[in-house]
């Protein structure tokens, strides 16, 4: 006589699997040919759904708000719990095809994919299809609420090694309070940049290659101690592949610094990233404009 299901769990003897072969009814069979519900309580079983859940943070999810010192400014706590940074440019379809330059867009996540900010270019199309990459820009960082959380400010200078008294600098504002800048220093060969704190004060040092063109391969940019001695970290333009890099100036970056940094520099770094952009990856028509150096 077969035992009716109750619902209940039924345990096997020591030893025995918990579902016996078919001929040996008396325990249910498993769901796929029964078509009973698993036991409840039994540990190991896959929801009703069909599937276990996810495990892990998902990419393209909003990173969760951690809490962050009391000093950090609101909005940076992200920057607090990470060593890395992805800055991911959003492809503009009117601007591959016409060439018509479009505001910049991008989406900067952690090392697992997981969305912290999404920043924003804010000029007006004269100033972006004459000035070209050569343009002044606010750019607007924001949070998944929407809220700005960093403001980068890049005025209208030269970057030529002609010109060593008005070279490029960027400020890098939070909550209305000015966190530091990025300056370029005057150099022949290479590109060279301060990361500044507040009070002008240098803290690290970025250096560049002599050849920034992004031939199948990354360039990279050190980030350097205040003295240039030891290098403590990297803004890296990542190779996006060769349709990409032909036909579009849609870069793809990687940020990397120590954990323990403060994130006041972390933000500035961040902000450092989207001044080599601008100065050595963006187009002018979709045409390369790099030249060896500094020239």
């Amino acid at each position: 006589m077969s035992v009716p299901y109750t619902g209940q769990p039924v345990y096997p003897p020591p030893g025995q699997p918990y579902y016996p072969p078919p001929a040996q009814s008396g325990y249910p069979l498993p769901p796929t040919q029964s078509g009973y519900p698993p036991p409840p309580g039994i540990v190991g079983m896959p929801p009703s759904g069909g599937g276990y859940p996810p495990r892990g943070p998902q990419p393209n999810q909003w990173m969760p708000i951690p809490s962050g010192p009391p000093n950090c400014p609101p909005g940076l706590e992200y920057l607090t719990m990470i060593d890395q940074l992805l800055v991911h440019q959003k492809v503009e379809l009117l601007e591959a095809f016409t060439g018509f330059e479009t505001a910049n867009k991008y989406e900067v996540k952690n090392n697992m994919g997981q969305k912290l900010y999404f920043a924003a270019e804010d000029t007006d199309c004269c100033t972006r299809n004459c000035c070209g990459p050569m343009r002044p820009f606010d750019m607007k960082i924001l949070d998944n609420g929407g809220r700005e959380v960093i403001h980068l400010y890049r005025p209208l200078r030269c970057d030529s090694c002609c010109f060593p008294c008005c070279l490029q600098k960027l400020e890098v504002t939070a909550s209305g309070a000015t966190l530091g800048y990025v300056t370029q220093e005057w150099s022949i060969l290479v590109p060279k940049y301060k990361v500044e704190n507040a009070a002008g004060e240098c803290v690290l040092r970025i250096e560049g290659p002599i050849c920034t063109w992004s031939i199948c391969g990354d360039v990279e940019f050190k980030v350097l101690s205040s003295n240039g001695s030891s290098e403590v970290g990297r803004i890296t333009k990542q190779w996006t592949g060769l349709v990409k890099e032909a036909f579009t100036d849609t870069d793809n970056f990687g940020i990397t610094f120590p954990i323990d940094l403060d994130v006041n520099i972390k933000a500035i770094l961040l902000g450092a990233c989207f001044l080599i952009d601008f100065m050595f990856f963006e187009k002018s028509g979709n045409q390369e404009n790099d030249t060896p150096g500094m020239i």
